[in-house]
């Protein structure tokens, strides 16, 4: 009898979580209808949708209106035309996560790199009693698939491997035409736990680089709870617009005492090309790299207000994208 309760609870509860799923899913639909247009078109075959279809269509269907890329103006466009023009796949090195780390230990110096636990091609691989107390782990072909492990033994490891299996599976040129993703190899990386310089959590820096000038700085704030992005000039000034439809955070933001550095190391890092945003983190102390990023949301980036995605857009020369494409082939 007690059994069969507990099934029928079960039941219940998946009942529960999948209305509660069909109504998030109408409710997308009712306001934003044309979201499941590019959820269909990633359903298929690459090959079926050209490239520049396939961002027309996308961008028109997630921002709302008709993309210009004959004469690209705003960030968000430029952005879409740089992934249409940049097809060299040497750059791909740049965005490996795992790759990219010999490229900046030879610009920057090895104090720069957080040190690599282990790297592997498959999650039944792992080893979990080998890892440390403490770790990062993450996969070196996409973005957003950071794991933090604080504490090792109360990691849910099952958990774990079933989010690692998705994120392995993630292609992120199938999913909006980022050419430079194309063919990076999925793998798994762990690398060594960083611990924030003031007791909370670790920030990252994420640079804005124009033809090797940092413009602006990117700041996440309660990236795990209450998610906050500010951005800021180069001498820490709070500046009045936000992104991805994040609020700013209007309290004290502690602004790093090796900032000076962390701009020098950025720009070092984005020399060579029109635009990349270099992610940085700092102990108080130490300076360690994060990754770099050519197409930031894709492309597709909310600017609160809208009037920012000109400006930035501004800075982008895109007369200036020739000399990458020599410098590569």
């Amino acid at each position: 009898m007690i059994y069969l309760k507990k099934i029928n609870k079960n039941i219940l509860y998946m009942k529960t979580m999948l209305i509660s799923k069909f109504k998030s899913i109408l409710k997308r639909l009712w306001f934003r209808p044309l979201v499941v247009i590019p959820t269909i078109m990633r359903k298929l075959p690459v090959s079926w949708i050209s490239d520049k279809s396939f961002i027309i269509i996308d961008y028109f269907c997630s921002m709302n209106r008709v993309i210009n890329l004959k004469a690209p103006k705003t960030f968000n466009e430029k952005i879409q035309w740089l992934k249409l023009n940049i097809r060299n796949q040497d750059l791909s090195k740049y965005v490996d996560k795992y790759d990219v780390k010999k490229i900046i230990s030879e610009k920057t110096g090895k104090d720069k790199i957080i040190p690599t636990i282990g790297v592997w091609d498959d999650v039944e691989d792992i080893d979990f009693d080998m890892l440390p107390k403490q770790f990062v782990i993450k996969c070196t072909h996409d973005s957003g698939s950071v794991i933090i492990c604080e504490d090792k033994s109360s990691l849910d490891i099952f958990s774990m491997k079933k989010k690692l299996k998705k994120y392995l599976n993630r292609n992120f040129y199938k999913y909006s035409r980022e050419y430079i993703y194309k063919d990076i190899k999925p793998r798994i990386i762990a690398e060594k736990y960083i611990k924030p310089f003031n007791g909370n959590e670790l920030k990252d820096y994420k640079f804005f680089c124009f033809d090797a000038k940092v413009k602006y700085i990117q700041v996440d704030i309660g990236r795990f709870s209450n998610h906050h992005k500010n951005f800021y000039d180069t001498n820490f000034n709070l500046l009045p617009f936000t992104y991805e439809k994040k609020p700013i955070y209007h309290g004290k933001a502690e602004k790093p005492d090796n900032l000076k550095e962390m701009i020098k190391c950025a720009e070092l890092l984005s020399k060579g090309f029109p635009f990349v945003r270099v992610d940085l983190y700092t102990t108080g102390e130490q300076i360690y790299f994060g990754e770099l990023t050519f197409t930031p949301s894709g492309g597709r980036a909310y600017f609160t207000p809208k009037k920012y995605d000109l400006i930035l857009g501004e800075s982008i020369k895109l007369n200036n994208i020739k000399k990458v494409m020599d410098q590569y082939d």
